[in-house]
């Protein structure tokens, strides 16, 4: 190889290994291209890990040795780093080593590749130790290339002409697998964050114990799903391994903002949160009234007996529509009698309820009044300010985006922006099914009992025919819950 193909080589190496994220990839291209340059039989890679060398992958050409170039462990143990080691000391030492005959040199410790061609009958002649350096001057790892050979299939040294050219190669890997670390580790600090934060939310209130768990685990078989649908040519969606973790990060993230809303909203179990006995002693207070009117003969018996039962009926229908999720057409005609009902007693014409009562018993749907809802809704909002705060780096960049639209439906009767189905991309509208899915299906909301399966998939299906939500993406996370339940691995 001409010193022109020397410098291709390591120009095309150098753009394949600024451009590769994968490290058995990068790994397997460095050792490959170690040993074509040097035209020698074999090579070892070794990373380092504290005081040792692992072995990474091992490579001999003439035995068909080929060990870790899937990322499979190999079982050897790990090299110390010491100075009587080649490899180690080229470690330590940064600086290449070129041995051109290890049966003849005492410089280092050889009894490691002697005792393995005696068991192996192969022999070991020259060798070469090159250091993997980074710009930090540290090093990663080291490339042992063995047997040099010649046009005959000949051991010779090494040729010293080409230890630069390897050591070029080496620097090259070595700033690639730094820059994978780097980048890693601040995938580890947004995940470290994020999961924070979700625990913070989940441990706000005993009644969102698991809802930011199950809404990512939901996004993640969800976006499984939909690469396999994919590689089955069913659809074009596909999710790549970096779109699939801004999902599940936003994911976690959806429900950020309501750690600013207060408990009191959070926790309403009920319509009357917690009045309830105040209702009940008021009522009670009155027909106390009612019977001191009848005792004084300001009343007959009938009507003392009527107006009694308007107060039994009251407290009755209270309690029973105060816990329900949702108030029917026959419950409500009940209650709406019992809100507008009035007696008389001594101080007047008193009604049952106050106005604060009559307010909280009228939610037809849920426990929240229309005020408490605009304050429950207003989380959204919050969490995009929140989140605006925080810089995402470029592989989050969409996690916030997302994360704020889980509230969005295609038809735009969604909020807080009313967007509508040009404006959410796929990765929105899955948020958004999951969300609304664990929803219907959570055992700890304090407003509703738990429904079936079977019910709550109706009810996004009516959903879908309406036009709120996709109907495809509720087919898919139905036939995900249908395989049964399962922690999804967003780092896989």
């Amino acid at each position: 190889m001409n010193a022109e193909k020397y410098l291709q080589t390591v120009l095309d190496v150098g753009l394949a290994l600024s451009a590769e994220k994968d490290y058995n990839k990068l790994f397997n291209l460095i050792i490959d291209k170690g040993m074509e340059i040097t035209a020698c039989d074999a090579g070892t890679l070794y990373v380092v890990n504290g005081d040792f060398l692992e072995f990474k992958i091992m490579k001999t050409l003439s035995q068909g040795v080929d060990k870790g170039s899937n990322g499979e462990k190999i079982e050897l143990p790990p090299v110390p780093i010491q100075e009587g080691n080649l490899c180690a000391y080229s470690a330590i030492h940064r600086t290449p080593l070129n041995i051109p005959d290890v049966y003849e040199s005492d410089l280092f410790d050889f009894s490691g590749p002697k005792k393995y061609d005696a068991i192996t009958g192969y022999h070991t002649g020259s060798m070469m130790a090159i250091p993997l350096v980074d710009n930090d001057d540290k090093t990663v790892g080291v490339l042992q290339l063995i047997n040099a050979l010649d046009e005959n299939g000949k051991i010779i040294p090494f040729d010293k002409s080409l230890e630069n050219i390897v050591l070029s190669l080496g620097s090259q890997t070595a700033v690639a697998v730094t820059n994978m670390r780097l980048l890693e580790e601040l995938k580890d600090q947004m995940w470290s964050f994020t999961e924070a934060m979700a625990a913070a939310i989940d441990e706000r209130t005993p009644y969102n114990a698991s809802h930011t768990r199950k809404v990512a685990e939901y996004c993640g078989r969800l976006a499984d799903y939909i690469n396999k649908l994919h590689e089955e040519g069913k659809t074009e969606d596909f999710f790549t391994q970096n779109r699939k973790e801004q999902l599940v990060m936003g994911a976690y993230l959806h429900d950020i903002g309501k750690l600013v809303i207060p408990l009191s909203v959070m926790n309403k179990a009920t319509r009357l949160a917690g009045h309830e006995k105040e209702l009940e002693s008021r009522l009670n207070a009155l027909k106390l009234k009612l019977k001191i009117r009848f005792l004084e003969g300001n009343m007959d018996e009938a009507t003392y007996e009527s107006e009694v039962k308007k107060v039994d009926d009251a407290v009755a229908v209270a309690f029973e529509a105060n816990g329900v999720g949702f108030i029917n057409d026959e419950l409500n005609a009940r209650l709406t009698k019992s809100l507008n009902d009035t007696v008389e007693t001594d101080d007047g014409i008193e009604a049952l309820f106050t106005d604060e009562e009559k307010k909280c018993m009228s939610i037809i749907k849920g426990t929240l009044t229309a005020e408490e809802r605009g304050i429950m809704e207003s989380h959204v909002v919050i969490t995009k300010k929140i989140l605006d705060k925080v810089h995402f780096n470029s592989y989050f960049k969409d996690s916030p985006k997302w994360a704020a639209m889980h509230h969005e439906l295609l038809n735009g009767r969604g909020y807080p922006n009313h967007l509508t189905a040009e404006d959410l991309p796929l990765d929105a509208r899955v948020m958004t099914v999951a969300d609304i899915c664990d929803a219907l299906l959570a055992t700890d909301r304090p407003y509703k009992k738990p429904i079936p399966k079977e019910k709550a998939f109706a009810i996004m299906y009516d959903m879908a025919d309406k036009g709120d939500i996709e109907k495809r993406l509720v087919d898919y996370l139905k036939e995900c819950l249908e395989d049964g339940e399962r922690t999804v691995d967003v780092q896989k």
